[in-house]
């Protein structure tokens, strides 16, 4: 027993003494809910029922707390599963009914040995950990240096071979102007007028290339600056891998998380809703393409993993800027009409960017700068309520009062399926990243899966309109050769990547 405890029991008197002569407790009965010393003790310890029926405990203030709140008897028990003490109400009726339920000196003793277990377990953990930093640390600083070492290796020898065949460049110019300077001290030194007017031409001359020196030009053209620019090139490339190498190996170290999903997206393809005449997939489902000459049109895809067990965390999307589009969240069943919900995701529309949630409400809905979609949701079970789909602008004005284009060219998702939320990001470049908003989703029981729309939400697709060829004839959208030319038609149309993957 520690010393605080021992003078907290010390402290405790007997509460059957006299006031004039009260005694240090020995024991607290917590039935009783009295302490005793020495002497008042007997009856608890020679009596068998007070024996098997009083539990007692080391001297103890009794305020209360040795009773159930909810019942008002004796707490005998604990619950190894929720880790409280309980009556004998709460052990066989209550919520512990089914719960693992010891008497307090059974559980005082297996909580005990299960401290002591982890005490140990947490003695061996420190130790090795304590080895396998040193490793680790070891290996990241090395792993570090090696790619700081190539990198600066490549950015020293890339400008050595610059600065060398520019400044060997650089001195054959300057032969013209020491040539020159040669020249003019000859002639202004020669006093015979003749031999001074006999060597003036060529003196000119030599002037007139010196002028046209240019000493902060490159290479001169030809075929050693092609090679020079070829090689530096090359070695360019290698210094941007060495770079991106180095900024991933310290990203790794600070950021390990976030780093291992830099390729989570990399299983993901996109899965139709409807057939589409106007938009096509690559053969890797990865990639949308649009073909302009088939009329305007929307389509509905979601994002599909290629996994057995698919993990949805995070997926990137590269967009043009010549489409409208969303993307985020749906209920699967509702994927065919996103204005019927369950939906949430960022809306790029009429060069607008808006983000989307949905809700519950018992009535009315008014905002100025949402526009609100509304539906009876039949699974939900709260009387009265209906969904909202509601679309709030995040585009802000310019000074001068137009609206300034928010377009993220490649947009970043997070879904946080723990902690509700879906969060957007504008991407720029491999390691810049900006947040656009982050949005509450409200756990429910929908099968949310990612989703993208492209063009605009109220557009109804063409149905196979005909081709038209370029020397006027129209032709059936089935038939793949023009009637007249015979130009076949899949060299007449053009296909634009409107969404990939990234």
């Amino acid at each position: 027993m520690s010393d605080n405890v021992q003078k907290a029991s010390s402290s405790i008197l007997c509460d059957m003494c006299t006031e004039e002569d009260r005694k240090a407790a020995r024991k607290t009965c917590m039935k009783c809910e009295i302490s005793m010393c020495v002497q008042h003790l007997q009856a608890h310890l020679t009596t068998p029922v007070l024996l098997q029926t009083h539990p007692l405990t080391e001297p103890m203030a009794i305020d209360g707390n040795t009773k159930c709140p909810q019942h008002g008897k004796l707490l005998e028990y604990y619950c190894l599963d929720d880790k409280t003490c309980v009556c004998v109400s709460c052990a066989i009726e209550d919520q512990h009914r089914l719960h693992n339920m010891k008497t307090f000196s059974t559980a005082h003793k297996e909580l005990l040995e299960k401290l002591k277990a982890e005490q140990e377990a947490l003695q061996v953990k420190t130790e090795d950990d304590n080895m396998s930093l040193e490793k680790w640390e070891k290996s990241e600083r090395e792993k570090v240096a090696r790619c700081s070492v190539r990198l600066i290796e490549a950015v020293t020898n890339l400008r050595d071979v610059s600065l060398t065949s520019v400044q060997s460049s650089v001195s054959a110019r300057m032969v013209s102007i020491r040539t020159s300077r040669s020249s003019m001290e000859a002639a202004q030194n020669e006093k015979d007028t003749f031999r001074f007017l006999q060597m003036y031409s060529q003196v000119n001359q030599d002037v007139e290339k010196a002028k046209a020196v240019d000493l902060r030009k490159g290479l001169e053209p030809g075929s050693h600056r092609d090679k020079l620019v070829l090689e530096i090139r090359q070695n360019g490339e290698k210094m941007v891998n060495q770079a991106s190498n180095f900024l991933e190996s310290l990203l790794s170290l600070v950021d390990p998380e976030s780093q291992q999903d830099l390729n989570a997206s990399s299983d993901l393809i996109f899965e139709p809703q409807s057939p589409n005449c106007c938009m096509s997939l690559s053969s890797d489902k990865r990639t949308v393409f649009y073909n302009s000459d088939l009329g305007q049109c929307s389509a509905t895809l979601l994002i599909r993993s290629t996994l057995a067990v698919p993990i949805y965390r995070r997926w990137m999307l590269g967009l043009t800027d010549e489409a409208d589009w969303m993307i985020g969240l749906c209920d699967k069943q509702s994927a065919g009409n996103l204005k019927n919900g369950p939906v949430y995701g960022l809306r790029y529309e009429d060069k607008r960017l808006s983000w989307v949630t949905t809700k519950y409400h018992n009535g009315p809905y008014a905002s100025s700068n949402s526009s609100v979609f509304e539906y009876n949701d039949d699974d939900t079970t709260t009387t009265g309520k209906q969904l909202q789909v509601c679309s709030t602008s995040l585009t802000s004005e310019k000074k001068d009062g137009d609206e300034e284009d928010q377009r993220p060219e490649m947009v970043e998702v997070f879904w946080d399926f723990v902690a509700s939320r879906l969060s957007f990001f504008s991407r720029s470049g491999q390691y810049q990243r900006k947040a656009i908003i982050t949005i509450e989703t409200t756990p429910n029981n929908w099968d949310l899966v990612p989703f993208v729309r492209l063009g605009k939400e109220n557009v109804e697709n063409t149905s196979q309109p005909d081709r038209k060829c370029s020397c006027g004839r129209s032709s059936p959208f089935y038939q793949t050769n023009c009637s007249r030319c015979g130009k076949k038609f899949s060299d007449l149309f053009t296909s634009e990547v409107v969404c990939e993957l990234c």
